[in-house]
């Protein structure tokens, strides 16, 4: 099939309060490849999406169509000149069917009247062209993730998409899932699609991309040939230098006087009697597969869920089930979606890095202002937070800047107990590194760490102790160094394997 050049920017430059974010980008999708676009987190990858999709304007630089320039000030004007974004989330109504979904916006009516039949007649044809897995009438609330995504593409094809981005598409999916959208894409290019696909997921921009664009401080530094695209040589063009990884290993000094047991907790029918016990000064990882209560487990020791039946204790006190009194005695959480529980899009980075501790930044019920600002300018550079502007709301950040908002709000608190969930979830490699080192000296600290995480290298590499749940209950357990990702899908499978502890 001959590859032609569909979208196309030159030049692109964006600031933000004085800051350039993107310098001079360059950037080419041809028909039929999927062409990767990788960086660091605020590396510049989500300003110029949200610049060929209309949502921001670019200050200097053009964008071609097929070779002519366009002029794209809104999403409407990208959506007209064939470019479609599928955001890492989902922006289907799940109440709607599939047929409803994709006509959302521009649906058939007959004197005012919703054509359900003529919708589902359209849709079907679309299904059968691309095969699908998908029935037009199915409820989107019903449908798997996988199937979700299907739906979002499918809406970007009935537009006649000439151009499919897709931002962090697997971020959500179990790996069966992740299998579908792979096979989808490569339909889609074989029939000509041009795709630009932006993950933190290296290991499959290596099995899935045929060109990689790699951004870094909003630059363009270079593009590979699917040839030359080596995990050694990405990694190096990502960062500007050698990863270095703090991979030796330090058994963890435990803090006698820090713990928290939990008893026979139930909640729903997802938990089930679940007892386990974890001390200050240890990183303990609960692994285990979606479904087996990880989530709820933590939200009800952390006071987001109130349990059935059980009991909670740190250091020997009932905690309380109030998410405002564990904060108080040193309690802190990083939840599984940020977008929907670790922050609040509108307000500014120093608002959301703050609004923990207003209890500390505040007097009478007046917020002191200079020491707030102080505190937030000192927390950006701490965590290198990027772009450092303490006003900027932060939804304009990118995700791995936003992860960093939502832990460093934590860590700058004196903790006893630091609960996180997905931690590092669409972040990339060299902002991993930071937050590996962030969260191993809070546990040097003395204060007690768990993670729960699907990345099972990160629980064998990061972790002291790794519980898995299965089926709402603590299964097996091992110690650093004694479980293969093998081992761990096995338990998590609910097989007792040789060199787990049954618990």
């Amino acid at each position: 099939m001959e590859q032609n050049t569909v979208l196309q920017t030159r030049g692109i430059c964006k600031q933000f309060n004085g800051i350039r974010v993107l310098k001079n980008v360059d950037l080419e999708i041809r028909s039929g490849e999927v062409h990767a676009l990788i960086g660091e987190n605020g590396a510049g990858k989500s300003t110029i999406i949200k610049i060929i999709s209309g949502v921001y304007s670019k200050d200097e630089g053009e964008i071609l169509i097929e070779g002519k320039p366009v002029s794209i000030h809104s999403r409407n004007d990208s959506t007209s000149n064939g470019i479609s974004v599928i955001y890492q989330e989902l922006s289907l109504i799940p109440a709607l069917t599939v047929a409803e979904n994709i006509y959302l916006g521009h649906e058939i009516t007959n004197f005012g009247v919703l054509n359900q039949r003529a919708m589902n007649k359209e849709v079907h044809k679309l299904i059968e062209k691309y095969g699908f897995d998908l029935a037009p009438g199915a409820r989107v609330e019903r449908l798997s993730m996988a199937k979700r995504q299907l739906v979002e593409i499918l809406k970007a094809l009935s537009e006649e998409a000439k151009v499919i981005i897709m931002d962090e598409p697997t971020s959500a999916l179990t790996a069966a899932e992740t299998e579908i959208l792979f096979d989808t894409i490569d339909t889609l290019k074989k029939k000509g699609a041009a795709i630009l696909y932006v993950s933190h997921r290296l290991d499959e921009i290596y099995r899935i991309a045929d060109r990689v664009t790699v951004m870094r401080d909003g630059i363009n530094v270079g593009m590979l040939e699917k040839s030359e695209i080596d995990a050694h040589v990405v990694v190096k063009m990502m960062i500007g230098h050698e990863v270095k990884h703090s991979d030796d290993y330090a058994k963890p000094v435990i803090n006698e006087g820090m713990l928290l047991e939990v008893t026979n907790l139930a909640y729903k029918n997802i938990l089930k009697d679940v007892c386990f016990k974890a001390y200050g000064g240890e990183i303990l990882g609960i692994s285990g597969l979606v479904g087996a209560g990880r989530t709820e487990l933590i939200k009800c020791i952390y006071g987001v869920y109130r349990q059935d039946r059980g009991e909670i204790l740190l250091n020997g006190k009932l905690i309380s089930k109030s998410v405002r009194k564990n904060i108080r005695i040193g309690f802190g959480f990083v939840p599984e979606d940020r977008l929907a529980e670790g922050f609040a899009p509108l307000l500014s980075i120093t608002r959301n890095l703050l609004i923990a501790s207003y209890d500390v930044f505040s007097k009478m019920g007046f917020v002191l202002r200079r020491k707030e600002n102080a505190h937030a300018e000192q927390l950006l550079t701490d965590f290198d937070i990027r772009p450092p502007i303490k006003n900027l709301p932060v939804s304009n950040l990118s995700g791995g800047n936003q992860q960093k908002v939502v832990l460093g709000r934590w860590l700058s608190r004196k903790l006893k107990v630091l609960l996180l969930d997905e931690p590092t979830a669409g972040v990339d490699v060299g902002v991993k590194e930071e937050m590996y080192g962030y969260i191993r000296e809070l546990a040097r600290q003395g204060a007690i760490v768990i993670i729960v995480s699907s990345d099972l290298a990160e629980v064998r590499r990061l972790c002291d102790r790794i519980l898995v749940m299965y089926g709402g209950r603590m299964f097996e357990e091992f110690g650093h160094g004694e479980a293969s990702q093998a081992s761990i899908l096995t338990a998590s499978s609910g097989v007792h394997t040789e060199i787990g502890k049954a618990i």
